[in-house]
This record gives structure tokens, sequence and C-alpha cells, in this order.
């Protein structure tokens, strides 16, 4: 189930105009990827923001040997900080909504495809797949105070599906205290929006068209949307996935078959009120397919979202009614 998630062009560029209130732009690199925050102020907040991501990836970095959810994953003694904990709790939350479509406990299956930190299982069997299913489950692990409980030992995590959107609402939340008005946070595509841009508008994103192989975030833009107050993720299969026999296997595999999808969707865009959840939901609605992606939508009154999927080799589109409204002509 873990994903790669798509990166959105960003239109949010600071060009002059006669508006009084200062502006100030970082960029750089973290969680493996690049970041990209504006926001209203002349203070430079990039050492304190790298410093707070720097932490976020001790915290949940399955890539960092040392990190919080690394000695979880090896059973070693470790005290739970607020990353973790919060991070856990929100993806509990939303594998309950989804009724278990989203799940960072499928970690084992991540990995096996070749979609976590470890080479690819080479064929692997039905029997392989339940083997690894039957210690995969958000009910055989919970947090105890600071410390994690396990059913089965042999359980482990992987937040990659969420933990972008998450930091995104970490660095909001650090803007928030220092009394940031308006900012645009961006992580590896992830975006939360207060307040207005420069120019006194909310702030325009671009959404990728799903164009397998497309390694250029804005080359080929599917729509471009308004977005005020509000988180933003977008999952998507068409960057990363393998071709094994003819057949291609895409990253988001699904924990209640232990396979990747194989289904009409192509991206899932979700705007929710943090961008952790958004994540989350974007994910979830690509685990399930675009049927069940609508419902779920629909059944959330808290989520809108944008859907991109192919119908007979034509890509078609579907938006909740909220969404239809904050897109651009």
């Amino acid at each position: 189930m873990k994903k790669y998630t798509p990166i959105l062009m960003l239109f949010a560029a600071l060009t002059f105009c006669s508006c009084s209130q200062p502006y100030t732009k970082i960029t750089g690199f973290a969680e493996g990827t690049t970041y990209s925050i504006t926001y209203s102020s002349r203070k430079s907040y990039k050492t304190e923001i790298e410093n707070l991501l720097h932490q976020f990836e001790n915290s949940l970095s399955v890539y960092n040997q040392e990190s919080a959810i690394s000695k979880v994953n090896r059973n070693e003694p470790v005290e739970l900080d607020s990353f973790f904990t919060g991070c856990f709790e929100l993806s509990k939350e939303v594998n309950l909504r989804t009724n278990g479509a989203f799940d960072i406990s499928a970690s084992p299956l991540f990995s096996a495809w070749g979609f976590g930190k470890e080479e690819r299982t080479k064929q692997l069997s039905r029997h392989a797949i339940d083997s690894l299913m039957a210690f995969c489950g958000m009910d055989k692990i919970r947090i105890e105070g600071s410390s994690i409980v396990k059913k089965d030992s042999r359980v482990q995590l992987n937040c990659n599906a969420v933990a972008k959107g998450y930091s995104v609402d970490v660095v909001a939340g650090f803007l928030k205290r220092k009394g940031v008005a308006s900012y645009l946070v961006e992580i590896g595509g992830e975006i939360a929006g207060r307040g207005v841009n420069k120019k006194g508008r909310c702030w325009s994103i671009g959404i990728d068209k799903p164009v397998d192989g497309s390694c250029i975030p804005g080359e080929q833009l599917q729509a471009t949307m308004q977005l005020c107050n509000k988180g933003l993720a977008t999952s998507g299969n068409y960057r990363r996935f393998f071709v094994e026999n003819g057949q291609k296997f895409g990253h988001t595999i699904n924990p209640k078959t232990g396979y990747p999808v194989t289904h009409s969707l192509l991206s899932a865009t979700v705007i929710a009120n943090d961008c952790g959840t958004a994540d989350a939901f974007a994910t979830a609605l690509m685990v399930v397919g675009l049927d069940s992606a609508k419902h779920l939508l629909n059944s959330n009154r808290d989520l809108e979202g944008y859907l991109i999927y192919n119908d007979n080799n034509e890509l078609k589109t579907y938006a909740t009614a909220g969404f239809e409204k904050m897109l651009l002509p």
C-alpha cells in the first residue's frame, strides 16, 4: 500500500504587486524529497523548519536505522515521541474509516513487492503472501503510554503513505505558532495552504496528468484549482511501478488481498482539513478503486476529491461537488 506521491506543480510564484505584506520562500530537501514553503513574513525560518523535519525523520523514517519506527520494527525498547504517536493515531483512525483499505501495518507486503526499503521478492506465491498477511493488521498493534504493544512480534510499520502529509501539518503548525497568517507548505507534493498568496488570492495548485513514466512535475497538467485553508494530497500509480511478463504492477498494495491493485483509477487527489488525513485517504482511494472511491468521498463530509481514471484508454475525471467549485477554468 506504500505510495509514491505524484508531485503537484505549484503556481504560487512570488510576483511583484502593490501588496504591502512581505512574503518569504524557502526550499530544500527532506524525507528523501524536496520541499517548498512560502509564507507571509520577512523572517526566515529555514533553520528551525529543517531541524523540525530532521526530528520528524528521526521518528518516522524507515530508512533511518536509528529512528523510532525502525526500533519499533526491530522490537527494541524506545520511548515514542509526539510525531510517532500522532501519526499512528491518525493512521488508525483512517484505517477504521476506510474499513482497512489504509493500513500502515502492511509493511511486510510493501517490502515483498519491492516498494519498501528491501529488494523485491521474486516469484511471490499465494502461500508466501498469506504468510505475510497473517501478521498484518492494525488490530495487532497499539500504543500504551509512550510504548508500542504488539500481539505478534513480527508486526512491522511503514508510514510512508501518510508521513509526508503529516510532516506538512507539523510545519504548518510551527508557522501558525509563529503568528504567520498565510502560507503554502509543500513537501514531496503534499500541501497545506492557509490564507492568501502575495496577490491576495487563494493558492493556485496544478494537478498532474497521470502519464506513465512522467518524471517532470507540471509538464502536463490535468487541472488547476484554488486551495484555501485546507490540506491536499495526491496518490497515483503512474510514476512508480514495475513490469513483469508483460504485466504492470503499481506500488499501491491492497492490504486485504496482499497484491498490487489492478483497476481503472490512475490518481486520486483529496482535500481535507489537514494534509495528513488527505494523504492517507488519497492512498485508500487508490486501494479501493473508482466506484468505492466515489462512495468513500461522498460518505465522508470532511473530504473533497478529484479522481482521474482510464475509461477504454481515454482519461476521464470525477470531482465531488465541493472540489468542482475549486477548479479553475
